[in-house]
Formats: structure tokens, sequence, C-alpha cells
């Protein structure tokens, strides 16, 4: 446990002690990196000899490797003709892959919160394309981009990170590939990948590891598209979706990838399948996320951040709390319990907790958690 002067804004003169019987088991809420399972770590230690330090070229680590592209073609239910397909860097580089690759002249962009506006600015900026169409809506609401003749790529997130907020996952046209940032939805939130062409993550959040991976499930239109657009503009190979694809077919990267990185995310790939696949790891954060926010419904000092609980994230639950509680000085007292991680997203400047309830987070571990901040409040009100 760390001790209070460690921490925070936290008020020296009000010296709050959480019971030992309320904490939680396991104290990390954070929304990315999230809470990593101690039998992930276990299996990590016992390939310490075998897999780490070893070449991602020879066979045993390209084991790994397609026990990763295996396990996400069946959790995430691919069709016919569907592949994945995985590089080095995340989420973030992959809006330029995406720019460089997928958007043949005009994007169209559902932007509602921090990492959906970088993406945006990613294809708007690029000098070889059209301006891109942006739909947008503010932190808390959800935005769809609307059809549009001239558009060939429709992008947004199913989950906005920042915000809580998650968003339908349909074909809103047949003239674009609909390229979809599942970083903080895929493997907590259902979803059917036939309405996109384009289904991008990295492996940080639900999958329970670390970052510095892109992953994608690509439609056969998908991969004709980068392979008859590279051809008509400089990309470079680090950012070349065909040679992401041509070295993924060969279960492995262009570069030289983190295997720790990769034994986590296959471990937790088994451990969801082994559980019951999808609809059991969006059922476990459903659950969690559906207790915290009639927990805060029904608190007069709490309330959920997205008014309209249809838009309510089920695996990043957005809490505002009334100006007499201070969310910073909640945090800092939690984190001086070793229960970590529920600040706001730093620029969304909110008295405001989030709690992230991937599908590695116990559920009773939320229900302990939201005890944890009543008895914080009760010492502060």
């Amino acid at each position: 446990m760390l001790a209070l002067d460690d921490v925070g804004p936290y008020p020296r003169d009000v010296p709050i002690t959480i019971p030992a019987d309320l904490l939680p088991v396991d104290g990390r809420f954070g929304s990315g990196p999230s809470k990593i399972r101690p039998e992930q770590v276990d299996a990590l230690a016992s390939v310490g000899r075998t897999l780490l330090g070893t070449s991602h070229r020879q066979a045993p680590v390209r084991g790994v490797v397609a026990r990763v592209r295996a396990g996400l073609t069946e959790l995430l239910g691919l069709p016919d003709g569907y592949e994945i397909a995985l590089g080095n860097g995340g989420s973030t580089l992959f809006w330029d892959v995406a720019t460089c690759c997928l958007v043949e002249r005009r994007a169209a962009h559902g932007v509602f919160g921090e990492f959906s506006a970088k993406f945006a600015a990613a294809t708007t900026a690029a000098p070889f394309l059209d301006e891109s169409v942006v739909t947008s809506a503010p932190p808390g609401g959800v935005a769809v981009p609307a059809p549009h003749d001239d558009v060939d790529v429709y992008a947004w997130p199913q989950n906005e990170t920042s915000t809580g907020t998650m968003a339908p996952v349909s074909r809103v046209a047949d003239n674009g590939l609909v390229v979809v940032d599942a970083t903080s939805a895929a493997g907590g939130l259902d979803v059917e990948v036939a309405q996109t062409d384009v289904y991008y993550f990295a492996p940080q959040k639900s999958f329970a590891s670390d970052g510095g991976l892109w992953l994608a499930a690509l439609s056969p239109a998908a991969v004709e598209r980068a392979a008859r657009v590279e051809p008509t503009r400089w990309v470079p190979e680090s950012l070349s979706l065909t040679t992401a694809i041509t070295n993924s077919r060969l279960d492995q990267t262009l570069n030289t990838p983190a295997i720790a990185t990769l034994v986590l995310l296959a471990e937790q790939l088994d451990w969801m399948l082994e559980n019951g696949g999808l609809a059991w790891a969006a059922g476990r954060s459903a659950q969690s996320s559906g207790h915290v926010y009639r927990w805060a419904q029904e608190r007069e000092w709490a309330t959920p951040f997205v008014p309209d609980p249809a838009d309510r994230s089920a695996v990043v639950a957005t809490i505002d709390l009334a100006p007499e509680v201070s969310a910073p000085t909640v945090a800092s007292v939690l984190r001086a319990h070793g229960v970590v991680d529920v600040e706001p997203y730093r620029k969304l400047g909110r008295n405001q907790l989030r709690i992230a309830v991937y599908p590695a987070v116990d559920p009773q571990d939320v229900v302990a958690l939201t005890a944890c901040i009543d008895h914080v409040v009760a010492h502060l009100v």
C-alpha cells in the first residue's frame, strides 16, 4: 500500500482509511493499459526460456502468432474471406496505415471524443486526399457519419475510451469501406464484423496485454483496396497494409514484435474462448458496467456522464461527481489504498471518475470499488 504522502491532491488534515474488508481483491480499473490476470503472467514466466529472447521468424513464436490469429477469428466469428492482420505499433499508427492504404480519395468520420478526432485529423491533413467529411458530437454524445456520394471510407469508433460512449456498428452506405476503431471495444462488446471492412484494435484493453501492436479483421474488399491504392502513392514499408497482410499470412510481423505482448494476448484469448467466447466476455463487462451505472443513479452526488443510456459504454463507465465531492481527492484516497487508475481522461477536464470494466476485471471487484467510493465520500461531505 502506498503512503498517503506519496499521492495526490489528498487533504492531509482529513485522513481517510478504507477498511481492508471493503477493498477489491485486485484494484486495477484502468482504461488502458488494463488489468492483466495473474494466470497470464504465470504463463509468460513459463515460456521465459523457450520463447522470450528467441527469433520471431522461427516456428515457436510464429506458433503464438498463429494462435492469436486463430483465436481472434473464432472469438469475433469472422465471416468467410475475412482475415486477421497485425503489425507493429498501436491503433495510433493504424490511423496512418488506413490514411495511406485504405482511403482512396475522401473519408467521412464520426467524431465524438479525443481518439476519433485524431483519426479524422490524420486523413484531413494528408496532402493526397480531399478534405474529410466530419460529423461530430460533443463529449458524451455519439456521431456516426452519414452517406456521401464522393466518400470511399466511413470511419468511427465503436467505443470512445476518452468519454465512455459507444456507437452502433453497421454499414451506413454501399459506396465505401467501413473502418471501425475497436481499440477499447474488441473483446468486450458484441459486434457483427460483417458490418465492417476493417475492425481494428490494440491488445492493451479488453485483451489484457501490453500495447505496441495493432490488429485488424479485414474483409476481402479492404485487402483489395490496399493492393490497388498503395501502388498509386508513396507508402513507407512500415505503414504498408499490404506488407502487413503478407507477413501476417506467414504468422509474423514485418519488424520484431514484443513477444511478451503476443503471449499475454494469446492467453487472454484462450481464457475468453474457454469461458464462452465473445458473448460471455461482453456479458461479463455489461454486468460490471450495469452495476456502476445503477450505483451512480442511486446517489445524489453521482451521475452517469453520458445522458442517453443507449450510448453508455459497457466497458468504460464515466461518472460525474457533484461539485462538493472532489473526484481528484476520491481517486487519491483510492490510490493510497491500492485501488488505481479511476481518474478521468486528462483532456476532458471534468470532476469525474472513469472506471474500466473490461472482461478481466472481476464483477465482484467492481462492487467492492463502489463500496470504497461510498466510504470515501461519506468522509468528505
